[in-house]
């Protein structure tokens, strides 16, 4: 146990990353030393940033509670801090069920952590974190909240309402990490597309990501979490248009069956999802799409499903992620709809549905053999430098292998090289010499 040292613990998503490298600035201004997702916790005081989407992630949270108020037990550190989702989700019921937890913070209040600590929270750098990405690149969270009610999601009863971050605040923390040698921006919400619809009354997603776009030192912007209905097309000609912005959208799109969108609350339907694939195609050749698709929602018969692996056959998505439907109280689809996909049912077609994914992204990497592409360097591990394309987000797409026999590659320098050979999801090449 070291003195005046605090673990912070990060579950979930990368919006709530953003919100620990936040607290992490705020303790180190106040004279701590802050570690992050340590292998092997030593601090006094541990923090947990909970994560409360869906089943899986709300029991992994729970057992990273309990795991460290055994260590507190045992004498191993004095105090255990929960903020975060689940924390905001069930506030009461978790001081019920795990007394041992010195004080529940839920997703916008941990700042009074720095008061139970008797430290100040600085205002005037609410937005300054530590960045524990590798440092060439940062996730950049544009907005709280989100306003869209889909049937099976509990995030608004979480986050409440979409509340968007002003453009120039934006800039302005895009333009401080630049300085210090931030030259990557994934760019996150819980639906980018409404960003600025709270604070200027129209879709104002294109205005921002051609702001940031024009800020000297930013190399890659990346976008993700998008919403297919009322798409603003606007950002379609800033992807074209502007360089540093990544031909890469990653736009959630559930389901394509008609009746299973409208069960959902979509409020859109199988054309209109096949027409705006078509539509991101054309307005930006060579664009890749990442999705997420959702099976055994209630209602989904064999011929829904049917109709879900025929569009990933045709769309043929450069990435892909797929989850079962896991019932969340309080949501729409739990007061109205029986959960009536057994479970076997669900797992069946999910991994049915991967299966076919990774046929197609096996062909989609091979494509790519012959050509010549700019990669960022992430790290060396063994005998390759692991890096990505444009075409890449971190820890959750494919990666390019380089050989350390190449010659010296340097972490977040960009470097041309021609692809040699592909598996069913990474790439390897060999570095083109100047």
């Amino acid at each position: 146990m070291r003195k005046n040292t605090i673990d912070i613990i990060t579950l979930g998503c990368s919006k709530n990353l953003v919100d620990s490298e936040r607290l992490i600035r705020q303790l180190e201004l106040n004279g701590y030393k802050v570690t992050h997702d340590s292998p092997n916790p030593q601090g006094e005081f541990v923090v947990i940033n909970t994560c409360g989407f869906i089943g899986d992630a709300k029991e992994e949270s729970i057992n990273t509670i309990l795991e460290f108020c055994q260590a507190k037990e045992e004498g191993r550190l004095k105090r255990v801090y929960v903020m975060g989702c689940l924390s905001e989700r069930y506030f009461k019921e978790l001081g019920q069920e795990i007394p041992q937890v010195d004080k529940f913070y839920g997703k916008f209040n941990w700042t009074e952590l720095l008061e139970d600590l008797g430290k100040a929270y600085d205002k005037a750098k609410e937005y300054e974190r530590r960045i524990t990405t590798p440092k060439h690149y940062a996730y950049l969270k544009i907005s709280e909240g989100c306003d869209r009610h889909c049937a099976y999601c509990a995030i608004p009863i979480i986050t409440g309402k979409h509340v968007s971050r002003p453009i120039e605040d934006i800039v302005a923390e895009v333009e401080s990490l630049v300085a210090k040698g931030v030259k990557e921006f994934q760019i996150i919400a819980q639906e980018l597309t409404y960003y600025g619809v709270d604070l200027y009354k129209r879709q104002a997603i294109a205005e921002l990501v051609e702001r940031i776009a024009d800020v000297k030192g930013v190399k890659w912007i990346r976008l993700h979490y998008a919403y297919p209905t009322n798409f603003p097309m606007d950002l379609l000609r800033v992807m074209r248009e502007k360089k540093n912005v990544c031909k890469y959208l990653d736009i959630a799109l559930q389901h394509v069956s008609t009746s299973v969108l409208s069960n959902m609350r979509r409020h859109v339907d199988k054309d209109a999802t096949y027409e705006l694939i078509n539509l991101l195609r054309k307005e930006v050749p060579g664009i890749h799409i990442r999705t997420t698709l959702m099976v055994g929602f209630p209602g989904e018969g064999g011929k829904e499903f049917e109709e879900l692996k025929d569009f990933v056959k045709w769309a043929k998505f450069d990435r892909m992620g797929a989850f079962a439907y896991s019932e969340e109280e309080g949501t729409y689809a739990a007061k109205l709809f029986k959960d009536d996909v057994p479970d076997e049912v669900k797992q069946q077609r999910l991994s049915e549905l991967m299966s076919l994914q990774q046929e197609i992204s096996a062909e989609v990497q091979n494509r790519k053999v012959g050509e010549v592409m700019k990669v960022v360097i992430d790290r060396v591990e063994g005998e390759y430098y692991v890096g990505r394309t444009e075409f890449d987000s971190p820890e959750v797409d494919p990666e390019v292998l380089i050989p350390v026999s190449d010659g010296k590659l340097r972490n977040g320098c960009f470097y041309e090289v021609e692809i040699v050979d592909s598996d069913d999801f990474d790439l390897y090449a060999k570095r083109l010499k100047n």
